[in-house]
């Protein structure tokens, strides 16, 4: 049975001031992600919000052992390119 795997990122980008500079921060950030580690990403709150954003990234493995070292290197790679804008992270399992 597949194990799916779903990191929500926290995003508070305190130099936006409008849709358009938070939306290049998060376009930036979903683009890096999708390549990189070959997950799912998407904008799952916040779109109205000038400085609030959340991403979820997913991802689908045989393994919940590969699954969490995917999304702990992404979680990682986030926080790197992102800097203090992340303020929060979790993890969710659906198997």
């Amino acid at each position: 049975m597949p194990v799916i795997g779903v990191l929500t990122l926290e995003i508070v980008v305190e130099d936006s001031h409008s849709l358009k500079d938070k939306r290049s921060v998060v376009k930036g950030l979903k683009d890096r992600l999708r390549h990189r580690f070959n997950v799912a990403v998407a904008e799952i709150a916040g779109q109205d919000s000038w400085q609030h954003a959340v991403v979820a990234a997913v991802t689908v493995s045989s393994a919940r052992e590969h699954a969490e070292k995917v999304l702990q290197s992404v979680e990682n790679d986030a926080a790197n390119f992102l800097g203090g804008a992340l303020t929060g992270s979790g993890i969710e399992w659906l198997e």
